[in-house]
């Protein structure tokens, strides 16, 4: 019988020469097939896809992290240790010492500040995670700065709690580049950005070796590196897009870990004992998104009703194949506050009870609409078969990713089949997405999900706000609970699986770590037998 192991999964970052046949890997090389073609820049200020993301997290240090087993305890990385005032306004960071960037530089707090400046300041798609803390391009050299070479110093606009803003710093954006290495390819005032997409100033426990767009990255290891050189001196991923391949590769002992094996892949290779799983739940969440805009899913007993008409047990077992949990709240398990109870199984007479209280005893007809990859359709068409048997007609429209989601950022479809995925650990992340929306105006400045299902979400913005003021965490956790049992019962998504990533190893292969999010998984703790 194969391994399964569910526990903590060592991501990947990697690229490489052709895949030769061979009978194994190199002892201390971690290869891998990973779908990484989303990667579109190497600069941690700017990186926002899940491939790029784990290449950040295991090149660049960042201030703060937190423990993959259990995320309410974070721990200091760059910053050894940290105070905030009385006021809840101002963070002083003490900067660790010996610590050195890959030039051979050391890193200070000067770098820290630099490079949290320069997020805000290049304004990229993660510059918002530090952007709602108030700073601006016109004051964040300012109000975040170095006292001294082994004090950072970070003012935000209100008294938030310390726990939120920290979790901000164990994102992407949290990084700390080696100011002097980026200024010296600044062109143009860009603060070395454009140089920083392709090239590498960090200070992690891999490096940059090569990386060749949509074909393959490689890292070596950082043998200085402050907190132990990692045993693999190389890591190498290969892009490889098509699960069966990835599984041929990994059957035959070219690679050491195939990332990306769907449904008949991972059934294919359960009995054979040279391969072992290792699983762990992720922050992306699939659910449907129903327009309030529609006379139908307006109507909260159509609403409940239709969380009756999934059927979470056959589609996590089957379509999804153990790559998922059932799980109904929006904050992932694993979050500060996170709401685990799933109220809600198929039970169709149930539905149609709701739906007659709801004046459609005969059902009625919606459109879905429903990026066209395999497991989506399947999805799909398996809520279609379900709702059926309830009397309702759910026409299915297809499109790709891009077609389906410009559909649903203008707020014009009846149903969409979505996944998301939080942007930082803390759990304001998807509470001012599912739950806030100061303004359901067609020109809102604002459009969280909660706007793209046209959904008033009346007093939870009042509160979602309220709880990033909270200061103490078991307080915050419970406001967190209550606004997703509100959102649970009233809101406009039927919230279905929590991801669960599975890389499927080789045998020999130990200590891989996956984390709750692509930039938690580490390569430097593998070894090999």
């Amino acid at each position: 019988m194969r391994k399964f192991i569910a526990g903590l999964v060592m991501g990947t970052a990697l690229a490489t020469a052709p895949m030769m046949a061979q009978a194994e890997t190199p002892k201390n090389a971690l290869v891998m097939a990973f779908a990484i073609d989303d990667i579109i820049t190497l600069d941690p200020a700017q990186i926002f896809e899940f491939s790029g993301a784990e290449y950040a997290g295991n090149t660049y240090d960042r201030l703060i992290g937190f423990d993959n087993d259990d995320v309410s305890k974070i721990y200091g990385v760059v910053a050894e240790s940290w105070d905030v005032s009385e006021d809840g306004k101002t963070f002083t960071f003490k900067i660790r010492d010996g610590i050195e960037f890959a030039s051979g530089n050391d890193l200070t707090a000067e770098d820290a500040a630099f490079s949290l400046q320069r997020v805000i300041l290049l304004d990229q798609s993660p510059a918002f995670i530090l952007g709602q803390f108030g700073f601006t391009a016109e004051n964040v050299k300012e109000k975040i700065y170095a006292k001294d070479d082994s004090t950072l110093v970070m003012e935000v606009d209100k008294p938030y709690a310390p726990s939120f803003v920290l979790y901000c710093l164990t994102a992407g954006v949290g990084a700390v580049v080696d100011k002097e290495e980026v200024l010296a390819h600044e062109v143009d005032g860009d603060l070395g950005h454009e140089w920083l997409k392709t090239n590498y100033a960090g200070s992690g426990p891999f490096k940059l070796n090569k990386w060749t767009a949509g074909e393959s990255l490689s890292l070596t290891a950082n043998e200085d590196y402050w907190d132990g050189a990692p045993a693999m001196k190389r890591v190498i991923i290969q892009s490889v897009k098509e699960a069966a391949a990835q599984q041929l590769l990994l059957e035959k002992g070219d690679i050491d870990i195939a990332r990306n094996l769907e449904a008949d892949q991972l059934a294919a290779i359960s009995d054979n004992d040279d391969i072992k799983l290792l699983s762990k739940g992720k922050g992306a969440l699939w659910y449907l998104g129903l327009s309030q805009k529609n006379e139908y899913l307006s109507n909260p007993k159509v609403r409940e009703a239709l969380k009756y008409l999934v059927d979470y047990k056959g589609i996590s077992e089957t379509i999804l194949a153990g790559r998922s949990q059932i799980h109904q709240a929006f904050l992932p398990e694993g979050f500060l506050g996170a709401y685990n109870e799933n109220p809600y199984s198929l039970d169709i007479e149930k539905a149609k009870a709701l739906l007659a209280e709801a004046g459609y005893p005969d059902g009625f007809s919606v459109t879905m609409d429903t990026r066209n990859t395999t497991s989506i359709m399947a999805m799909a068409q398996s809520i279609q078969a379900t709702w059926a048997q309830a009397g309702i007609n759910l026409e299915i429209i297809p499109g790709d990713g891009k077609q389906t989601l410009t559909k649903y950022r203008a707020r014009q479809h009846d149903i969409y089949i979505g996944r998301w995925g939080p942007d930082y650990q803390d759990p304001h992340t998807n509470a001012s997405t599912f739950a806030w929306n100061p303004d359901n105006s067609a020109d809102a400045d604002a459009k969280p999900l909660a706007w793209r299902n046209s959904w008033d979400a009346g007093d939870l913005t009042a509160k979602t706000d309220a709880a990033t003021l909270e200061r103490d965490d078991a307080k915050r956790a419970a406001m967190y609970v209550d606004l997703q049992k509100e959102v649970l019962e009233n809101g406009p998504f039927v919230i279905m699986f929590q991801e669960t990533e599975i890389a499927s190893m080789r045998g020999n292969v130990n200590n891989f770590v996956l984390g709750p999010s692509f930039d938690n998984n580490y390569y430097r703790y593998v070894t090999k037998d």
